[in-house]
C-alpha cells in the first residue's frame, strides 16, 4: 500500500510517499481500507516533535511512522474477538493512540470505531472525531447569554465551537489571524479578533475562554473573566499549560474563577453526539481543503502555518 512515512521530527519535507505493507489486525483491532483522514494540529506537532508532549512515546525519533487519526473508511478485515464490525462496514474515529491514517490502510482498535452515519460523506465524518469532541466539551456548561471567547477560533475545533456556543445562547468572540475574520463571522461569530491587533485578555469579561493555541500569562487569562468565569485551554506550549496548572489554579481559586486544561475524553461515546448535531444541521461542517494523499505534506502545511478556514483533510484513492 502508499503511505506517507517519516523517520525523524522536523518540516513537512521530511515526509515521504512509500509502499510500504498492509498492516495486520491483531486482537480487538480492526483493518480500515481508508477513505478520508482529516488533519488536527496534533499531526503537525507530533511531525514536528515539538511541543514536547508531543514525543510521548518517542523522545528521540517518532512512535508512529505514518501521521493521521481521525479517519473514515470501509473495514476490510477484522482481528479475532471483534465482533462490533464485519468487512464492508463504513466506519470513522479518532485513532490517536495508532495513528496511520495518511496511508490507504490502518488499523484501529474497534473501541475507537463507530458506524458512519449514511448522512455524512467519508470527508464529512473523518472532520468529527476529534475537533468536534473537543469544540463539544470545551463549551459544556454554557448557558444563554454567556460571553464566550475562542482563541484560535479560525480552525477545526474553532469553527464548531462557535456553532455550538451559539447554539446554547452564547454570544460569541472569535480571535484568530487577520485571515481567518470573514470565516470567523460566517460560521456565527457576533465579534471577531485578530490576535496581532488585539489583546483579548484585555477585553470581556468573558463568561468562558475556550483557548485552542495558548500561550499567555495565566494573569492575563484571569483578568478576561468575569467572576465565576472558566478558562480551559487545549494544546499549546508546554511551560503555558504547567503554568495554567499550577500559577493558574491557585490563582483563579482567590478570585473565584477556574483556570485549568481540558482533558478531552475521546471516543465514539463523546463524538458520536457530535455527528447527530451535524446531521440534524444544527452544526454545519466547514471543510477548507481536500489534498490527495501525495501532497500530505501540503496539507499538514496549511494547519500548521494557521491557514485552513475550518477543516482540511486528506482524501485517499
Amino acid at each position: 500500500m502508499r503511505a506517507v512515512v517519516y523517520d525523524r521530527y522536523g518540516p513537512p519535507d521530511v515526509l515521504r510517499l512509500e509502499t510500504v505493507p498492509i498492516p495486520s489486525p491483531t486482537a480487538g483491532q480492526v483493518l480500515v481500507k481508508i477513505a478520508a483522514t482529516s488533519v488536527n494540529l496534533s499531526d503537525w506537532e507530533t511531525l514536528r516533535g515539538t511541543p514536547l508532549y508531543s514525543r510521548i512515546g518517542g523522545l528521540r525519533t517518532p512512535a508512529r511512522r505514518i501521521l493521521g487519526s481521525d479517519i473514515a473508511g470501509v473495514v476490510a478485515a477484522v482481528g479475532p474477538s471483534v465482533t462490533r464490525f464485519s468487512p464492508g462496514d463504513e466506519v470513522y474515529g479518532d485513532n490517536l493512540a495508532l495513528k496511520g491514517g495518511f496511508a490507504e490502510y490502518a488499523v484501529a482498535p474497534a473501541s475507537v470505531l463507530a458506524l458512519k452515519p449514511p448522512g455524512l460523506t467519508f470527508i464529512e465524518a473523518s472532520t468529527i472525531p476529534q475537533s468536534g469532541v473537543i469544540a463539544h466539551q470545551g463549551t459544556a456548561g454554557v448557558t444563554p447569554g454567556h460571553r464566550v471567547l475562542i482563541n484560535g477560533a479560525g480552525g477545526g475545533s474553532g469553527a464548531f465551537a462557535i456553532q455550538l456556543a451559539k447554539h446554547l445562547g452564547a454570544h460569541v468572540t472569535g480571535v484568530d489571524n487577520a485571515g481567518k475574520l470573514g470565516f470567523m463571522r460566517s460560521a456565527g461569530a457576533d465579534e471577531v479578533l485578530d490576535y496581532r491587533r488585539d489583546d483579548f485578555t484585555r477585553r470581556g469579561p468573558y463568561d468562558l475562554i475556550l483557548d485552542l493555541v495558548a500561550h499567555r500569562s495565566v494573569f492575563a487569562y484571569r483578568r478576561a473573566l468575569a467572576p465565576g468565569g472558566r478558562y480551559r485551554c487545549v494544546g499549546g506550549s508546554v511551560s503555558t499549560l504547567l503554568r495554567v496548572l499550577t500559577v493558574g489554579s491557585l490563582a483563579g481559586l482567590a478570585t473565584g474563577r477556574r483556570l485549568g486544561v481540558l482533558a478531552v475524553r475521546e471516543g465514539p461515546a463523546h463524538f458520536e453526539p457530535v455527528a447527530r448535531q451535524c446531521l440534524a444541521a444544527e452544526l454545519k461542517i466547514h471543510v477548507d481543503r481536500v489534498f490527495p494523499l501525495d501532497e500530505v505534506p501540503a496539507a499538514l502545511t496549511r494547519v500548521g502555518e494557521g491557514h485552513a478556514l475550518g477543516k482540511v483533510v486528506v482524501s485517499a484513492p
